[in-house]
Formats: C-alpha cells, sequence, structure tokens
C-alpha cells in the first residue's frame, strides 16, 4: 500500500533538519539522548577504555541492530499485541451483544492499522525518530518528549508486572498444590520475564515469537474445542446456551464501556512501534507488516469472541480460559505459558532500548557487543523486572489499575497522538485544499475524537471498578501467600 502523502515528501538530510515543532519546540534546545550530559563520559570512555573502540566501534554496532525485516516485524508487533487479551474478548461480546461485539472488532481493528499507518508515516519522515517519545517532541519540544517518555516507560513496565501476575495464576492453576506459597509462584515467574527478555535486538528476539504466536493459537485453539464440546454435550445442546445478538436490557454504562476499553487495548500495538521499526534494514516495508498484524488480529479477536460467546454464553469468564473444566483450564494455562512470558517480557526489552539510548547515545555500551554492554543491558533488566514484580504485589487493584493506566496512555499512543502526527508533521497543505485531505482531516478527527473519549470514560470506567472491588471484599491483600486471593 503506497502512502497517500509521501510521494511529495523529502526526507531531512539530518536529524537537525526537523528542529522546531508546530507549536514551537525547539528540538536544538531538546537532548532526546542526553548527549550534552554524557559528553564528558564519552571522553573518558576514550582515555579509560581504549580496547573498548578497538573491539566494539559504533558502526559494528549499528549493523547489529538494523537486521529486522518485515516477516521478524510482524512477529513482534504480534508479540507485543496478542496475548490472553484475545481470551477476554469472549467476556466483551457478552457485555455488549454479539453484534455490537463483532461491530467493535473489526471497526476498531481497521482504524489500528491505519493509526499503525501514520506511526509508520512518521518514521519513514523523520528516520532519527527511534521511540515514542522522540515523534511526540517533533510537536511538542522537549516537554512533550519527557512527559510521553514517562507514560511509554511506566506503562511497559505495568505490563510487565501484569504478565508477573498472570504467570503467577497460571502456575496456581497448572500445578494445583494449595500449599505452595503464591509468592514463589510470582517470583518464579519475574525470573523468567527476566530470562526471556535478554536478547537485545528486535530481530534476535523474533526468533521466540514463532514460539509465542503458536502458543495463543494453541490456547485458544483448545478452549474453543473444548467450550465447544462441553456446550454440545450439555442438556439442550448449543441451542440451550443463553447468548444475544444485542446488549443485555440490564447493561450498565461501566460495564459496556470497559468492554469496549478491553478490545480496544487489545489492539493497542503502536506503542512499541517507532522501537520496532528503528531497527527495520527497510523501513518502507513496515506497510506489509502492520496489513499482515492488523488481520490476524482481527480475524482472532472476532472468531474467539464469537465462538466462545456462543459456546458459553453470558457467564463466560475472562480470560475465556476458565470457562472450561477444571482439566482443559490447566492444559490450556500449560500450553499459554509461553505466551505469558514472552509477550510480557518484550515489554521490558522496549523500555530496556529506550533508556540506554537515551544515556549511551554515543557510546557502544548501547549496542551490547561488549563487556560494559552487557553489564548495564542486565542491570537495567533486572531493575526493571524487580519493580514490575513490587509493583504487581504490592498494590492490591493492580488490574484495574492497569485498566485504568491504559486508558490515560493508550488512548493516546493508539488513536489521539497519530491523529495529531497526521494533522502536525504528516498533512501537505490546508485541511480542505483536496478531496482526500478532506477526508483524511475527517478520519484523523474521527481518531482523536475515539481517543479523547476512551481517555475520560475509559477512566472513569476503571476508577468506578476500583470503588466497587473494594465495596465487595474482593481486593486481594499485598504480597499475599493465598492463592485464593489469585481466583
Amino acid at each position: 500500500m503506497r502512502s497517500p502523502t509521501l510521494s511529495h515528501m523529502s526526507l531531512p538530510e539530518h536529524p537537525d533538519a526537523a528542529r522546531f515543532g508546530p507549536f514551537g519546540g525547539n528540538l536544538a534546545n531538546m537532548p532526546p539522548h542526553y548527549e550534552d550530559s554524557m559528553s564528558k563520559a564519552g571522553s573518558a570512555d576514550k582515555v579509560g577504555a581504549p580496547d573498548l573502540e578497538k573491539t566494539a566501534t559504533l558502526e559494528e554496532g549499528e549493523a547489529k541492530f538494523k537486521k529486522l525485516g518485515w516477516k521478524r516485524l510482524t512477529i513482534c508487533l504480534i508479540v507485543e499485541a496478542i496475548a490472553l487479551g484475545a481470551l477476554s474478548v469472549p467476556a466483551a461480546f457478552a457485555a455488549v451483544g454479539m453484534v455490537a461485539g463483532v461491530i467493535l472488532s473489526v471497526g476498531i481493528g481497521i482504524l489500528a492499522i491505519y493509526t499503525s499507518y501514520v506511526v509508520g508515516q512518521v518514521k519513514i519522515k523523520f528516520p532519527h525518530v527511534e521511540h515514542y517519545s522522540d515523534a511526540v517532541g517533533l510537536m511538542f519540544g522537549r516537554v512533550g518528549m519527557e512527559i510521553v517518555g514517562a507514560m511509554f516507560t511506566l506503562h511497559l513496565i505495568l505490563l510487565s508486572a501484569s504478565h508477573t501476575l498472570t504467570g503467577t495464576i497460571a502456575w496456581i492453576r497448572i500445578v494445583d498444590d494449595p500449599t505452595v506459597c503464591a509468592l514463589v509462584w510470582s517470583v518464579i515467574s519475574a525470573i523468567l520475564l527476566f530470562l526471556l527478555a535478554i536478547p537485545p535486538t528486535f530481530a534476535e528476539f523474533a526468533i521466540l515469537g514463532y514460539i509465542d504466536f503458536a502458543s495463543i493459537i494453541g490456547a485458544i485453539g483448545i478452549t474453543i474445542i473444548a467450550t465447544g464440546i462441553q456446550s454440545s454435550d450439555a442438556p439442550g445442546g448449543l441451542s440451550a446456551v443463553e447468548w444475544s445478538a444485542w446488549p443485555p436490557a440490564d447493561i450498565t454504562f461501566q460495564s459496556a464501556f470497559l468492554a469496549v476499553t478491553n478490545i480496544v487495548f487489545a489492539y493497542s500495538f503502536a506503542i512499541c512501534q517507532f522501537s520496532f521499526m528503528a531497527e527495520l534494514h527497510t523501513p518502507k516495508d513496515y506497510v506489509k507488516s502492520i496489513w499482515a498484524l492488523g488481520i490476524i488480529e482481527i480475524i482472532i479477536y472476532t472468531v474467539t469472541g464469537a465462538l466462545i460467546y456462543a459456546f458459553v454464553g453470558t457467564d463466560v469468564a475472562s480470560p475465556a480460559l476458565l470457562s472450561g473444566s477444571h482439566i482443559v483450564t490447566r492444559v490450556a494455562f500449560g500450553v499459554a505459558l509461553p505466551v505469558i512470558f514472552i509477550s510480557g517480557s518484550i515489554n521490558a526489552t522496549v523500555v530496556g532500548r529506550y533508556l540506554i539510548g537515551r544515556f549511551f547515545k554515543n557510546s557502544p555500551i548501547r549496542y551490547t557487543n561488549t563487556k560494559q554492554g552487557w553489564i548495564v543491558w542486565i542491570f537495567v533488566l533486572v531493575a526493571q523486572i524487580v519493580l514490575a514484580w513490587v509493583i504487581a504485589e504490592a498494590i492490591p487493584f493492580f488490574s484495574d489499575l492497569l485498566g485504568i493506566t491504559s486508558a490515560l496512555f493508550i488512548s493516546g499512543f493508539s488513536f489521539y497522538f497519530p491523529a495529531l502526527f497526521w494533522f502536525l508533521l504528516i498533512k501537505e497543505g490546508k485541511w480542505n485544499a483536496s478531496k482526500k485531505n478532506i477526508a483524511l482531516s475527517a478520519l484523523n478527527a474521527l481518531c482523536f475524537v475515539i481517543g479523547l473519549t476512551i481517555l475520560g470514560c475509559g477512566t472513569y470506567a476503571s476508577v468506578k471498578d476500583i470503588v466497587d472491588s473494594y465495596a465487595s471484599g474482593s481486593v486481594r491483600s499485598p504480597f499475599t501467600c493465598s492463592q485464593e486471593a489469585y481466583a
């Protein structure tokens, strides 16, 4: 697919060519990689570590981190986007009805493909952009870059924490031994996340991605087949299952919007796209990746949501793995272990690349092909995973907290920031200069409004959910050994 706006664009000859954002952000005064603060350290490196320069040049490191092709980019995006969240879609269908569920799944998927396309256009036009915060810095200067960098880092660390928690639940279900302290499984989950995050390049990480994809397809397949057989064998068969094409009569705004946000978050892969594309050896090939990913996601989410909802009905659990029998749940969680930990670890890898890229911009350390580089890389990963583990265990309402941060951050990364990218960085001429500009202006305005709606309503629904959880006494204690708290 050829970009409608790229044909008349010229790339800046040097990163400094794009100094000024439309809102007056002077990129000359913003240190996206703290180069000024590291200049003295760079001089010290030259004096104190001559062997480092001999064995690891910046050119060699750059070559190492430019080996990602579009197929492996697709795999990295799949790892980031498709995890056990796919098995929360059936519960979303149950909340809003089959028709609305299918429309939301397909419609949001198409919008996600488009906003991801815009993100790629920004990377093509401004090749020096390496992470999401760099792109926002083009519009809003250093302040915008720092704020979004903090959002980016915090959200990905919270996602790692979420996978630590999911891993704990999986081990509890699989092993089925109530005498084991739940914290043991939590620590094991954190260690696995750390080990799987060690590959420093996304080209290397993509190898794990094939296992990840097979794992989620296997878990989904087992759940669909098992629930289908279960329903067929029940009295009355499939015709006795209670499901509806339309929303239930007692639907509330809170439950409806939580269902919508669950589907929205399932398509939230744009947050890491800049980071992945920084290693792409042929950047224009990104279009193949986002189309492949988008189509795969739409098919998986729509089929999974519709079939499991039709087989289980309004009582479908979230994740749907829990809707099968005891044995089926144990088997499905066992098959899902790779996707739980691989999809969780890629978040730590992305944050690690972001932090090291900022603080070691002009040092071979950033390429992790020296002893010093590996020490720094391991330290950054350990610090992240420990922080993620503490957050997951210390905050009793962590799952709901993740819902709040997703509403606050994913609404921007997936919708209103890409819309602003188009209006402020990509659009050529006035919004009404041509029919194409008018159509694209309307589409991006829609994305912007959707993003703000998710920001406001999603945050409200998540906060209300926390209040209700405390009122019902369903909030677990921090750092608890009780396995029942994770049920």
